[in-house]
């Protein structure tokens, strides 16, 4: 079963910037961050190890080459998404800090987009002191998002590792090599008070990859088992902290207040904590 913590929150005015030096020390953006190590394996050289591997064992190799540091250095510089609410009939200010692109192995050169259950997910979002995505700081992402690619789906062998890897090259071909942050590649496994709804326990909940008129091709989506994975899923990581007027809040603090939770979602239940699964 999962165990899951509820919260309601709504998004405003946002606005992208780069994190300052201040603002990174009072997130401890970096803190938890291992550095990439000299030896770890390229994506191209996972996507070799992976692909003989059978699902279980796949997702944990993803978890250690990842907790371990394998993957590029631009993935460790945040971006600031700034949000403001009138709240109580004052104007209050919100920063949340979030990774340019979706979770992936390897270097800066060679690297690739790993899709994952979401029970890995969140092993790797605690371990770095980050959460996942809500489906509207999925939105207000796509809004502030550089560079933006139209979705390319795929029908045949959706969850095929070879799949996973087709569809990351269909997305470095678009790309360009343009470089910030990045939006409409992929669904975003998120936290969302859809589990709730849904009579059925132990789901995936995916939501978003945007067509370029801003709008997403998936809605809001409860319908997959957890452990079901497919290529067009993205793990966007979200910091902990978020800036309220300069000071350092929890984010669930944030989405439990009755008043300040309109800074980070806009769903009428939205579930805090995430894919935990009971031991």
């Amino acid at each position: 079963m999962l165990k899951q913590k509820f919260i309601i929150a709504t998004l405003i005015v946002f606005s992208v910037v780069f994190i300052s030096c201040s603002e990174l020390r009072k997130s401890g953006y970096t803190d938890k961050i291992p550095k990439r190590q000299k030896h770890a394996i390229s994506g191209s050289e996972f996507a070799e190890k992976a692909r003989i591997l059978d699902a279980e064992q796949r997702e944990k190799l993803i978890l250690e080459e990842i907790c371990s540091g394998n993957f590029p250095d631009f993935m460790r510089k945040p971006v600031t998404i700034k949000t403001t609410a009138i709240i109580d009939g004052k104007l209050i200010e919100a920063k949340y800090f979030v990774m340019s692109d979706y979770l992936m192995i390897g270097n800066d050169d060679d690297f690739i987009r790993v899709p994952m259950q979401p029970k890995t997910a969140q092993k790797i979002a605690d371990e770095f002191g980050f959460f996942l995505s809500t489906p509207k700081i999925c939105d207000d992402i796509y809004n502030n998002a550089k560079v933006k690619l139209e979705p390319h789906p795929l029908t045949v062998a959706r969850d095929s590792f070879d799949t996973f890897v087709k569809h990351n090259k269909i997305i470095e071909n678009q790309r360009l090599q343009r470089k910030g942050l990045i939006a409409g590649i992929k669904k975003d496994v998120v936290i969302t008070g859809a589990t709730l709804r849904n009579p059925k326990a132990n789901r995936v909940v995916i939501y978003g990859w945007h067509n370029l008129d801003g709008k997403p091709v998936q809605p809001v989506y409860s319908g997959h088992v957890d452990w079901y994975v497919d290529y067009s899923h993205g793990i966007r990581l979200v910091h902990q902290t978020i800036l309220i007027n300069g000071k350092p809040v929890n984010y669930c603090d944030v989405l439990n207040d009755n008043n300040m939770n309109i800074l980070l979602c806009n769903e009428d239940d939205c579930a805090c904590v995430g894919y935990y699964v009971e031991q």
